[in-house]
């Protein structure tokens, strides 16, 4: 046993080596250097930084390109370093009405207060793949429009003031829940679903909210409006008696408006979906909004008849860490296990064969 866990060191070891010198590459190609990762692969960053719930583009990069860019390992490796870090506090709500704007469109109105701004999309992008990324890429002086910084109504706010959707969450009398420190419970309440689904993996959340689109989950939405800038963080200082500016982060809100017809208590009016990631991550603040309201179901008196309406199956599911840690354990040694359903195997085998042979005695006897 000595020599076999010896030999497994050894082994283990070896790979660390060659998976070093595999992400490395080609030693003739300068290494990638963390400013250009971040820099140039920045919603990879983005996504890094969202689903591993630590905000840090320096710290993603670095995971990043420790896990050769494989999102979910650096994800993993993010959450992991997370655990290692002291919290001396909470930061109080973040305003995302006055947020910097670099990107905010809405699908509802065209003409908005403030107005329309498109920013870095691919919205209006060719899907061809274009040659000049072979080599460096030209750069050229684009249309640059600097925010003035002014608080912008949201389309919900418009369309709020005529009684045409849901009013807005009263504030949280309560402390809202954390999910990285408690364990959790259902029914969540929605603090702690946001929560989720933040933090969850954009490609099973992206199909969850297609599903709604598709008949599973009652969702007819409109694109009230996507918002992309900076946003203050400030955190109270008993010393000084108000909110201090700590730092700023860039953050993805998604506002999705969504048909509603009613009830015996309630007119007909919109309902709301709500998103909101670090970075910008606008297609999986998308997706978390229509699941949002999916899950809201119980709120509106609908039935609960579709997987995205269902919150144990999205929460306990969604999460990308500890879905490839049940996945990927497959891979792991299970020798033992393996031998047992083995010799289990067997042993049904042999007696179905012993049954098989004496039903064909009793049949020939029978005859």
């Amino acid at each position: 046993m000595y020599v076999a866990v010896k030999g497994g060191e050894a082994a283990i070891g070896a790979a660390h080596r060659l998976l070093a010198d595999r992400r490395r590459g080609d030693r003739n190609v300068p290494a990638l250097t963390l400013e250009q990762i971040a820099g140039q692969l920045a919603l990879a960053v983005d996504r890094a930084m969202a689903e591993g719930s630590l905000y840090d583009p320096e710290l993603a990069a670095m995971a990043v390109r420790q896990a050769r860019g494989d999102l979910i390992e650096a994800i993993f490796l993010i959450r992991a370093y997370r655990t290692t870090l002291p919290r001396f506090g909470y930061s109080v709500p973040v305003d995302t009405g006055a947020m910097r704007i670099e990107r905010r469109v809405s699908a509802t109105y065209k003409d908005l207060p403030g107005g329309q701004l498109l920013g870095p999309t691919f919205d209006y992008t060719h899907r061809l793949i274009d040659p000049a990324m072979a080599g460096d890429e030209p750069v050229e002086a684009g249309a640059r429009r600097d925010w003035p910084g002014e608080r912008c109504a949201r389309v919900t706010d418009i369309l709020g003031e005529d009684g045409l959707i849901e009013p807005d969450a009263a504030a949280e009398t309560s402390e809202p829940g954390d999910l990285t420190r408690e364990p959790l419970e259902f029914p969540a309440g929605r603090d702690l679903r946001l929560q989720a689904l933040s933090r969850g993996d954009e490609g099973f959340l992206l199909s969850l909210a297609y599903s709604t689109q598709r008949g599973f989950g009652r969702s007819h939405p409109f694109v009230g409006e996507i918002r992309i800038g900076f946003v203050d963080v400030e955190i109270e200082m008993p010393e000084v008696g108000f909110p201090v500016t700590i730092g700023r982060v860039r953050l993805t809100e998604c506002q999705m408006v969504n048909q509603f017809k009613g009830s015996a208590e309630e007119p007909p009016q919109f309902t709301r979906g709500y998103g909101l990631v670090f970075g910008q991550s606008e297609r999986k603040a998308m997706a978390m909004s229509l699941v949002d309201r999916a899950l809201r179901a119980d709120e509106f008196g609908e039935e609960r008849n579709a997987p995205a309406q269902d919150e144990e199956f999205v929460m306990a599911h969604s999460d990308n860490v500890q879905a490839t840690g049940f996945v990927e354990h497959l891979k792991l040694p299970h020798y033992v296990d393996f031998q047992a359903e083995l010799d289990l195997v067997r042993r049904l085998r042999r007696e179905h064969a012993a049954a098989t042979e004496a039903g064909d005695e009793l049949k020939d006897a029978a005859e």
